[in-house]
């Protein structure tokens, strides 16, 4: 038993492969757009930037909880030798900032 087609057949084929090749060839189109290209450009960046500013968060969250630990005794109590120093650092630090600015100004 042969497989002969007949030209209804074979015309409805080609329509058919005519109509996915046009959805293919636009579908090319769309993507090799310059705004498509630079859209997907600037998606990748900013989850790269949403990522990377996520870790930095998780980071630096971290280490405030374990300054936090080391600034405490175990049943809650700050320790004196260790919240001093850090205070005067902190105090200073924002003395020399203070004095740089009005240089600045000056």
């Amino acid at each position: 038993m042969s497989d002969a087609r007949t030209p209804a057949q074979i015309e409805a084929d080609i329509i058919r492969r005519r109509a996915a090749l046009a959805e293919t060839l636009d579908e090319i189109g769309v993507r090799m757009h310059p705004q498509t290209i630079i859209g997907d450009a600037k998606a990748r960046v900013a989850s790269s930037v949403d990522e990377t500013v996520g870790r930095a968060f998780v980071a630096v969250n971290r280490v405030v909880t374990d300054i936090k630990a080391g600034l405490r005794h175990e049943d809650g109590q700050p320790r004196l030798e260790r919240v001093v120093p850090v205070a005067l650092l902190a105090v200073g630090v924002v003395g020399l900032l203070a004095v740089s600015v009005r240089r600045r100004r000056a």
